[in-house]
């Protein structure tokens, strides 16, 4: 029987999963809305992967976590490694393109830029503060101008002369957007006004005083709008790279990390299995801990949140 390895990126919006083999070729993959749930979305990201992987042929020993539930999904699924999301999509990225300089990620609610030279990680910055540039920030504009979002990117390349569009702060834009479909913009031309404002706002704020050096990759939800990318070309100067699991990358690569790591012995059963987690207050300091304990069937398999030793009292 064949190794193979599964990668889990648990983002706010959404949750993604690979499972890739010994020549990290892509077997399975999915996406799915997280919905506020991580749990509930590992486990039917997990179901939909064991649904399109030949179980007879492949097994997975290794699994790696990452983005903002890792830990919590690490624990989950007895994952061997758990990395943060630079390192994950910088691995990812390389495997694909080894000699990417710029990586530009676009989320959900998040976004970061990371600069590497020769495979090797040597700056980045993130942007986790606002929404304003992210794909739920698009989500939204497009329902407020009664647009699917799929048709987003399709009808900014339609505009000969994009509206300018205050996208530094969330308010701001759509107060501003409301402004210019008032007094008579056209529809295309705010869609393309808001792909460019995406765009400044993105590079005047995450990729403030970074040297952006092609080749570059662009990745996450957002590199799927073609509106978005062609504005960064046209900002840029430089052409864009958008791979076809672009939004797969941190997947990837941590399923990449997991190879290095002792094997484990996983089984896609956990969708039978019950996970709760619950969160207490610690009292035994001024600190007062928020502690979270994992359950999985009523028995507690980690916690963590203290920050002295006597925190430790209470996860037992």
């Amino acid at each position: 029987m064949k190794k193979a390895y599964l990668g889990i990126d648990i983002g706010s919006i959404s949750t993604k999963g690979v499972v890739i083999d010994e020549d990290n070729n892509i077997l399975s993959s999915c996406y799915l809305y997280t919905e506020g749930n991580p749990i509930s979305a590992t486990k039917k990201v997990v179901k939909n992967l064991k649904e399109k992987l030949n179980l007879d042929k492949y097994k997975i020993v290794g699994v790696g976590t990452t983005g903002s539930a890792r830990k919590l999904i690490g624990v989950i699924l007895g994952a061997n490694t758990v990395k943060n999301e630079i390192t994950a999509h910088a691995v990812g990225t390389t495997s694909l393109y080894p000699d990417v300089r710029t990586i530009f990620e676009i989320g959900g609610q998040d976004s970061k830029i990371i600069l590497i030279n020769n495979k090797i990680v040597t700056d980045y910055a993130m942007n986790t503060l606002c929404a304003a540039g992210t794909g739920s920030f698009l989500s939204s504009q497009a329902k407020r101008l009664g647009i699917p979002i799929e048709d987003f990117g399709s009808i900014a390349l339609t505009s000969k002369t994009p509206t300018k569009i205050a996208a530094r702060c969330t308010v701001f834009a759509e107060s501003d957007l409301v402004h210019k479909s008032q007094i008579g913009h056209k529809k295309e031309d705010i869609i393309a006004g808001l792909c460019f404002a995406i765009v400044n706002n993105y590079l005047n704020n995450v990729g403030k005083g970074k040297k952006i050096v092609p080749p570059i990759v662009f990745q996450g939800g957002v590199s799927k709008n073609i509106g978005v990318v062609k504005a960064f070309e046209k900002i840029t100067g430089y052409p864009i790279i958008v791979d076809d699991n672009s939004h797969l990358m941190g997947a990837l690569g941590v399923a990449i990390l997991s190879k290095n790591n002792k094997e484990v012995d996983f089984s896609f059963n956990i969708e039978e299995i019950s996970f709760e987690t619950k969160g207490i207050e610690c009292h035994g300091c001024s600190n007062n801990c928020e502690i979270i304990k994992v359950m999985r069937d009523q028995e507690i398999i980690d916690s963590w949140g203290n920050r002295c030793p006597k925190g430790e009292l209470i996860h037992k």
